[in-house]
């Protein structure tokens, strides 16, 4: 078992990070959990190999560094149990293939995660699973769109690129009552920030990726189950062979470590550099779920315990110009790099492109521009905003 229990509430964060997922006296004092590379495991005799009884058997099911890793989830969700996958985007589209069956109904954010958004139109539409989109402002009135063969909601808070927040409570409750499970990617807040599984979702997705890597390096996706999901999701992993590398759940264990640490820096950067944003001239809006001008303020700062330094900004731009504009902007930056991704230590800017929603549509007042506030000093990192910003203004 781990130095301290699954159930250890009374610890602050930063200490649950500092030890979770590991034993030191499992593993001759060592601080860290070793690297175990496996495919073939040995066993002692015959009868235990037929019986199934040791703990490990083969590579895909798991090594004790994965299972590290997995346990260090759990504690942190406050879930029944972890699964890692090999992308955060594995860490969406397996889980729905878990519990999806042809002629289910599926209802999905309309800002969700674009590459989930493809998945859904090109592989579940293709399954026989019907695919709804449904509005982020949509509350109470998502009840009028399910149907007798509904089997899940996915959310997402805040939304992909334009941070819409959803009552997630209040939509898991009405799901639950349809008998529809819910499925929340939760990427953005980190299970630090807000604990989905609290807020009656069964199925947390993460892309570990971001924040948990936190340097840019690692492909790792998590699923976090309640008791009643759990089974389910871990005999689909178990059957379609999914796995992680272990060397890939180590650098995200040690990610971990500091995670805490850095969100707090991402979070004071970021909200300084959006509220100054504000004020800037060509500059429309601020899409940051911490300030207190964004339409959800008041239920992220309900539910949510932080903000992370990810969020979006609209350039005042006419019609006709919002490429150009757009452009002139990212390509004067130096500081911030483009491309995608994000929750590494480095700043990233990228343009942001909305054409595939149906309901939540792009704004109308200018260009999208998604900013990554990484751990560099403020002051350098608004000082390459104006400049972009003076760039854009020019065209």
């Amino acid at each position: 078992m781990a130095r301290i229990p699954d159930t250890a509430s009374t610890l602050g964060d930063n200490s649950k990070l500092a030890h979770c997922g590991n034993d030191p006296h499992a593993f001759h004092g060592f601080v860290n959990p070793p690297v175990v590379h496996a495919s073939t495991v040995l066993f002692p005799d015959a009868k235990t190999t037929v019986e199934g009884s040791q703990k490990y058997t083969y590579g895909t099911h798991g090594t004790p560094t994965t299972d590290a890793a997995n346990a260090a989830f759990t504690m942190l969700e406050n879930a029944a149990g972890t699964l890692l996958y090999p992308s955060g985007l594995a860490s969406i589209t397996m889980p729905w293939l878990a519990f999806l069956r042809p002629g289910d109904h599926i209802l999905i954010v309309d800002s969700v995660y674009d590459p989930a958004r493809r998945f859904a139109d090109n592989v579940l539409t293709g399954l026989g699973v019907e695919i709804e989109y449904y509005d982020p402002a949509l509350g109470a009135d998502i009840e009028g769109r399910f149907r007798p063969n509904t089997r899940l909601l996915h959310t997402e808070s805040p939304g992909s690129n334009t941070f819409e927040i959803q009552d997630i409570r209040l939509l898991s409750d009405i799901a639950h009552a349809h008998d529809a499970i819910v499925s929340m990617d939760n990427t953005w807040a980190t299970p630090l920030y807000f604990k989905p599984l609290d807020f009656g979702v069964d199925l947390s997705l993460n892309a570990a990726t971001k924040y948990p890597s936190g340097h840019s390096d690692i492909l790792m996706g998590t699923a976090s189950a309640n008791e009643r999901c759990f089974p389910q999701l871990l005999e689909h992993y178990t059957w379609t062979g999914m796995c992680a590398a272990p060397d890939d759940a180590y650098q995200i264990l040690r990610g971990l470590r500091t995670m805490g640490v850095r969100l707090a820096h991402h979070q004071k950067s970021a909200l300084e550099i959006a509220a100054w944003l504000e004020d800037q001239p060509g500059v429309s809006r601020v899409l940051h779920p911490g300030l207190p001008s964004f339409p959800g303020h008041d239920l992220w700062k309900r539910d949510f315990k932080g903000a992370t330094g990810l969020f979006s900004i609209v350039l005042a731009a006419e019609e006709g110009a919002f490429r150009r504009r757009q452009h002139a902007f990212l390509d004067a930056l130096d500081l911030f790099g483009i491309g995608y991704s994000w929750g590494g230590y480095e700043s990233l800017a990228v343009p942001v492109n909305l054409s595939n929603r149906t309901i939540s549509k792009a704004p109308s007042d200018g260009p999208l521009i998604r900013l990554q506030i990484g751990l560099e000093d403020v002051q350098d990192l608004m000082a390459d905003l104006e400049k972009g910003l003076a760039a854009a203004r020019a065209v």
